[in-house]
């Protein structure tokens, strides 16, 4: 299953300055030629795809996406008249339609909004050319553990319960152990497969609720619009109660991020 979301672009900009730089720090890390066709799933607002652009002159990258808006929001702020070499169109992850197409299949912040992976893998071996590589970085186990423990402990809670009931943990958060398995029964050799710890840090209170807002939507669209700042303030300020912000005024959210290197074979 794919989580679909109605994501404002503008708000999500703004709050996923961490994602970006995840991304930036992974992408440091691998060699990319200048001539590679590249794919980038779940491409949100563009800003990291239209980075990668830079990076390959003389070849090309598609950024897809299954937020609508998001991919209007990209296609308006890097026009092909300016960016020759970028694309965004619709897409999800789930149901990839291109066929030996990618030297280089990437993806940021995005999979772990997907609880079945194993579509997801498949369409990307498919997606690549022979020896093609993939690489990805998202949420894994244990991620974000301590905002979930204060969510799951105000959702339980008398005044919020009701907008809950039957509500299910959203996101695929998972481990090495599993994904190496998966990746096996999709075709795709292992190259890499770790989890790594980051820091996310936010300016005060304002920026939590900020990222909060822009990122948590399958919690928040659950409550009633009128009641959504209600919400969104409550688990902010206990959050800020347990975790206060340091001497410079950051508040630190541990997070833990699945990073995934796979390879096609070449014959």
């Amino acid at each position: 299953m794919v989580l679909t979301q109605r994501w404002d672009p503008e708000v999500y900009s703004k709050s996923s300055t961490a994602q970006q730089r995840w991304a930036q720090e992974l992408l440091s890390k691998v060699s990319i030629r200048r001539n590679e066709r590249i794919l980038d799933i779940g491409c949100g607002d563009g800003k990291v795809t239209a980075e990668i652009a830079l990076l390959v002159p003389e070849g090309s990258i598609l950024g897809i996406d299954n937020s609508a808006e998001m991919i209007s929001f990209a296609q308006i702020k890097f026009p092909p008249a300016l960016w020759p070499n970028l694309a965004f169109q619709y897409g999800d992850a789930s149901d990839l339609q291109f066929v030996d197409e990618f030297d280089l299949v990437l993806s940021f912040a995005c999979l772990h909004w997907v609880q079945d992976h194993i579509p997801v893998l498949e369409g990307i071996k498919r997606s690549l050319k022979k020896g093609g590589k993939a690489l990805m970085q998202f949420g894994g186990k244990d991620n974000a553990a301590a905002i979930i423990a204060v969510v799951d402990e105000i959702i339980s809670e008398e005044k919020w319960s009701e907008y809950f009931d039957g509500f299910e943990f959203p996101y695929g958060f998972f481990g090495p152990d599993e994904y190496l398995t998966w990746l096996d029964r999709a075709g795709l050799n292992a190259v890499r497969v770790e989890l790594v710890q980051k820091d996310m840090a936010q300016t005060g209170r304002e920026g939590l609720a900020s990222w909060f807002k822009a990122t948590w939507l399958p919690y928040i669209e659950k409550v009633p619009k009128d009641l959504r700042e209600d919400f969104i303030n409550e688990v902010v300020d206990r959050y800020v109660l347990v975790h206060p912000p340091d001497d410079e005024g950051f508040v630190h959210v541990g997070m833990v991020r699945l990073e995934v290197e796979a390879e096609k074979n070449q014959a």
